[in-house]
């Protein structure tokens, strides 16, 4: 089971700002509207989707993410938590 997560802003730069602070390096993303990560351990996404809640009123992205073939997931303010949650309730590993 492979899970993704993918980013996406309009705002040129956004995206670069946004992981070369989490990843604590700078990135070359300057152009670029989308990302896109897979991680063999879906339970990784809980730091990521955390961070980008906590800063999401300074950034302009949207966030979706994958745990089951062809279906993805919008994060929201609203469901984070939830989706955090249910990652650690079907992943207990």
């Amino acid at each position: 089971m492979v899970a993704t997560v993918n980013l996406y802003s309009k705002k040129k730069g956004e995206l670069n700002r946004f992981l070369s602070k989490f990843y604590n390096t700078h990135l070359d993303l300057e152009n670029s509207s989308n990302w896109q990560k897979k991680y063999a351990n879906p339970i990784e996404l809980a730091e990521i989707i955390g961070t980008f809640i906590d800063n999401c009123d300074d950034y302009i992205l949207s966030m979706w993410v994958c745990l089951d073939k062809n279906v993805f997931i919008h994060i929201t303010q609203e469901n984070a938590d939830y989706i955090i949650k249910y990652l650690y309730e079907r992943f207990p590993y």
